[in-house]
């Protein structure tokens, strides 16, 4: 019989503005130890099978591919520290869903339109695309029930003048932009590190492969 949880069962072990530790007593003396962004009462573990297919993730994820004149479109990332790694890893354009965006009929691009705009300073055009590729999809299932959704925007430039971090704040901290034709992002992709020799995310991994697939 599966493990069944319910808000009885779910105790609060530590609680902050941005995560939070919850113990779940899935069976009689047995618990389970989450950390996530969720309050106890949205926590997906107690979401029916419907409300679990229906929700919508924690954040976006954008494989940003830039067409110039004359060129190949090509992928573009950059570097961002990340606390728990404790280094700078190759990272694509990404955040969490604001409650702003929650409120518009397309949560998903809106959210995904203003992390390009505040991440690399860029803004979406009507002549250019942002669409859905996965609406939802488990971080870390084993430790997190945090969600992401990936998103592909094509965006048209004359130069690449207009890229800039500006827009970042809080505990962002960015550096660079990177370029990817095909045969670097295979590259990297089938090596899963980046050209200085170091591992990235999951996520860098699966724009890539998003990118690779679709051009």
């Amino acid at each position: 019989m599966d493990p069944r949880i319910d808000q009885n069962h779910i105790e609060t072990l530590h609680e902050t503005r941005f995560l939070s530790l919850y113990d779940l007593q899935y069976a009689e003396g047995r618990h389970y130890y989450v950390a996530s962004r969720r309050t106890k009462d949205d926590l997906v573990a107690v979401k029916s099978g419907q409300e679990a297919k229906k929700m919508l993730p924690d954040a976006v994820t954008i494989a940003v591919v830039i067409r110039l004149p004359g060129e190949d479109p090509k992928l573009l990332l950059f570097y961002e520290y990340r606390y728990p790694a404790g280094r700078f890893l190759l990272s694509p354009v990404a955040g969490l869903i604001d409650e702003a965006d929650r409120k518009d009929p397309d949560p998903l691009v809106t959210a995904a339109v203003r992390e390009i705009r505040e991440e690399i300073g860029l803004t979406v055009k009507e002549t250019d695309s942002v669409r859905v590729v996965i609406p939802c999809s488990y971080c870390t299932p084993g430790l997190t029930d945090e969600t992401n959704a990936f998103l592909l925007a094509e965006i048209t430039l004359d130069s690449l003048d207009g890229l800039t971090h500006s827009g970042t704040e809080g505990s962002e901290l960015m550096e660079g932009f990177e370029l990817f034709d095909r045969e670097r992002a295979e590259r990297i992709y089938r090596s899963g590190r980046d050209d200085h020799g170091n591992f990235y995310s999951l996520a860098t991994w699966t724009v890539i492969g998003i990118y690779l697939s679709l051009f």
